[in-house]
């Protein structure tokens, strides 16, 4: 009688147990699929984090202001509940520094209550968060590498309206990623390619000689962004390509790289309209990813010919 009950047990155990060597069902892998919601799906970061996950390990929601107003509460929440995702990234923002001083009000509707609602709703569904934040935290008036650590003291309505951001992705979730780049470039209008379309109609360029920073590629944020969020290691952090530059040793090798030949004249930046007004010195260490030795981001000019190489635009 016992022998026969143990054979029904184990007989049940080897039905629930899948062999291996069989492809799992449809159903369940479905289920094991990281659920992503991007928001701001159509800006350089959000393209880039599209262009570089692999579907078939992440089902995506993708967003943008047509579909979703990130500064509507309700809205956020309805969405986030609804469909549930594992993590929210939020690269959605208001960047045009000159706007921002111009409508301080929208600035930090969208860039620090937008966050809000995001971390919010992240909380409420058990969510990480992802939370694309800027070099313009800080002042720029170091003469070393800002790290994760250093005190922020930003000087424009842009850089205080982002790390109000920051602050509320603090106050509301605690799995959290906070991601500080700066120079950032890919699919649409950034530095490279204003200087590209400047060099169609102009044979001489005045390029900010006073800017330094790191120019890091959108793919490139992309990619260290995808490697987070399957981790624990919550926290704030410095994701730049490495090395530094200014304004116009950047350009002479985008220049470089697309083979043109035109005169580019170094100024300082009240004199050139390729730069707006930004931190004069807005190099960040990435001083955590340094030390906790998971994630190495490329150089910069290597990050920036894999760019020109891929470039379709005219």
């Amino acid at each position: 009688m016992k022998l026969t009950v143990f054979l029904c047990i184990l007989a049940i155990l080897k039905g629930k147990q899948r062999d291996w060597r069989q492809p799992v069902p449809a159903d369940e892998e479905e289920a094991d699929m990281l659920k992503l919601w991007i928001v701001g799906a159509s800006g350089q970061i959000g393209s880039a984090i599209n262009e570089v996950l692999d579907p078939l390990e992440m089902e995506v929601f993708n967003t943008d202001k047509e579909e979703l107003d990130i500064t509507d509460t309700d809205e956020v929440l309805n969405f986030g509940v609804i469909n549930r995702p594992d993590v929210i990234i939020n690269c959605a923002g208001i960047t045009d520094v000159a706007l921002c001083e111009k409508n301080p009000e929208l600035a930090y509707k969208v860039n620090a209550l937008g966050a809000r609602n995001l971390s919010i709703a992240a909380r409420k569904i058990g969510a990480k968060l992802v939370q694309i934040s800027t070099d313009d935290v800080f002042d720029g008036q170091s003469s070393e590498p800002y790290c994760e650590f250093d005190d922020t003291n930003p000087k424009t309505v842009y850089g205080r309206s982002k790390r109000a951001g920051e602050n509320y992705v603090k106050e509301f979730t605690e799995k959290h990623f906070i991601i500080r780049s700066n120079w950032i470039y890919g699919k649409g209008k950034n530095f490279v390619s204003n200087l590209l379309e400047r060099v169609k109609t102009e044979h001489v360029l005045p390029v900010a000689s006073d800017q330094f920073g790191s120019p890091t590629s959108a793919k490139d944020l992309a990619r260290i962004i995808l490697y987070l969020i399957k981790t624990n290691e919550y926290g704030t952090y410095h994701a730049t390509c490495q090395g530094v530059c200014n304004r116009y040793e950047f350009a002479q090798e985008v220049l470089k790289l697309a083979g043109k030949r035109i005169t580019l004249r170094p100024v300082v930046t009240s004199e050139s309209d390729l730069s707006s007004a930004r931190p004069a010195y807005a190099v960040l260490d990435n001083f955590i990813l340094r030390i906790i030795n998971v994630y190495e981001m490329p150089d910069w000019r290597a990050s920036l010919k894999e760019y020109m190489d891929e470039r379709t635009e005219d």
